[in-house]
């Protein structure tokens, strides 16, 4: 194998490996303020947010704002399982279930 490619993928490691492990080192040993790790708990929820939310409402091509698509149905009913339930994998197999249901079926 070419040395080039091999130097190429030791450093889309090390870019992808670095930003993920030095906050974790540097940050591991210190005691952080409260209100520091209280918003640091709503980032894993504003990621999936700013992840799903354009998939549910924005379709087609051109892309445009449709809230009458089978994902929104879906997400409603599921977001509201997610809430009362507090379950993952109770919340999955509904969103699973319901999707499967209004593909199937309407």
């Amino acid at each position: 194998m070419n040395t080039h490619i091999l130097w190429v993928i030791a450093g889309m490691g090390l870019v992808t490996y670095i930003p993920r492990w030095a906050p974790l080192y540097l940050l591991s040993r210190r005691l952080l303020p409260a209100w520091f790790v209280e918003w640091l708990d709503f980032i894993p929820a504003a990621i999936l947010s700013a992840l799903i939310l354009p998939a549910i409402l924005i379709v087609g091509d051109p892309r445009r704002f449709n809230p009458f698509t089978p994902e929104f149905f879906v997400s409603v009913p599921t977001l509201l399982v997610a809430v009362k339930t507090r379950s993952l994998a109770g919340t999955t197999l509904t969103g699973m279930a319901l999707f499967w249901f209004i593909q199937r079926f309407l």
